[in-house]
């Protein structure tokens, strides 16, 4: 059965997309008529899209640091900002010897790790509380090598993890409880509310993280964690007390904020230098011994 080929460009499907409120409109028709067999499916496609379902979960994947993430309903789409993340996790494994460990925690669809370890040879895990998100990473990290685990923050590492750690990197959930519902409809609507709510002040789960990290972080091992310009003080206190020594990574450009926090001993690792604009803002107050 022959299909019938889609035009490189559609005015149409542009002009519904706009009308549907989607800022970039044309890059996204762009992205349906690639992924569309044909006519009925690429109708199939705009009508999830214009119904406000996320491009990234209409189509299957997500764009994010120059790969192809799989995404699926029931699952975080990674955001432009996270790649500071990456980045930061990528400069501090820099000058570590033999194969360093990374742990991609509250990983999602495991795009953090997985653009950390296109970057060069790591031992890559990744956990997750979700199930869904674990199918996800597990299909996304393979060809990496990278083993996907499943529970509570630490509780699903494996106990051989401790103090071997060189990167621990997290985008766990940080948005304020009472500012979920003030999330574009794409977010609160499509994605689980575990995957966005960080408890009533947004820290929960760094503060959580911050508390158990040091004793599975290497000595002069890394723990980057993603939060808000706002967050950021109360974040970087958290480090702090969780015995880490902490700075703020600021990337005014993408709204990007990581709190990085490196364990005693060792060297002090490097911070990525990006070509976008970030501040580096000590935490300043006493390392919890």
């Amino acid at each position: 059965m022959s299909v019938c080929p889609l035009p490189a460009e559609d005015p149409g499907l542009v002009a519904a997309l706009r009308a549907a409120g989607c800022v970039f409109a044309e890059e996204e028709a762009a992205v349906l008529l690639a992924e569309a067999t044909g006519p009925a499916h690429l109708a199939a496609l705009l009508a999830r899209r214009v119904a406000g379902e996320p491009l990234e979960l209409v189509v299957g994947w997500a764009a994010f640091c120059g790969l192809r993430v799989a995404v699926e309903p029931g699952v975080f789409v990674p955001r432009r900002r996270t790649a500071l993340l990456v980045e930061q996790a990528v400069a501090a494994l820099r000058h570590t010897g033999g194969t360093p460990v990374v742990v991609d925690l509250c990983c999602g669809s495991g795009a953090v790790g997985l653009a950390v370890a296109a970057a060069g040879p790591v031992e890559l895990h990744a956990a997750d509380v979700d199930p869904v998100a674990v199918g996800c990473a597990r299909r996304n990290l393979a060809p990496a090598g990278g083993r996907v685990h499943r529970g509570d923050l630490y509780a699903a590492l494996p106990a051989g993890l401790r103090g071997r750690v060189d990167v621990l990197a997290v985008n766990a959930p940080y948005v304020p409880s009472a500012a979920v519902a003030l999330m574009p409809p794409e977010a609160r609507d499509h994605e689980p509310r575990a995957a966005l709510d960080g408890g009533p002040d947004g820290t929960g789960l760094h503060r959580r993280v911050a508390a158990g990290a040091r004793r599975w972080l290497a000595p002069g091992g890394t723990l980057l964690v993603e939060t808000s310009a706002g967050l950021a003080p109360a974040t970087a206190a958290a480090v702090r007390a969780g015995g880490l020594r902490p700075v703020v990574v600021r990337d005014e450009d993408r709204d990007a904020t990581v709190v990085a926090g490196t364990a005693p001993g060792g060297r002090v690792p490097e911070r990525s230098p990006s070509g976008a604009t970030h501040r580096e803002l000590p935490a300043d107050g006493p390392v919890t011994p």
